[in-house]
């Protein structure tokens, strides 16, 4: 499988930069969040179109390198 740095693609967003799924808009953050809410990888895959599981592992990997990115993106848009 590919490593998170060559899966994750980093996006300029009006806040700051973010990873997403390869070259989707898909973006990290968004997944981690779903998953601290309780979502299941089934349920993740099930609600974004066109992810798959290597997404998911590729995302965990990147969330887990870049915590304090991951965090402060799911600060900022719970604040917007």
């Amino acid at each position: 499988m590919a490593t998170a740095t060559s899966w994750i693609t980093r996006r300029p967003h009006r806040l700051g930069v973010e990873g997403c799924i390869r070259d989707t808009n898909i973006n990290v953050w968004g997944i981690v969040w779903r998953r601290r809410l309780g979502w299941t990888d089934t349920n993740i895959l099930e609600s974004i179109q066109g992810l798959t599981p290597e997404d998911l592992e590729a995302a965990w990997e990147y969330a887990a390198a870049h915590a304090d990115e991951i965090d402060a993106a799911i600060k900022r848009n719970a604040e917007s």
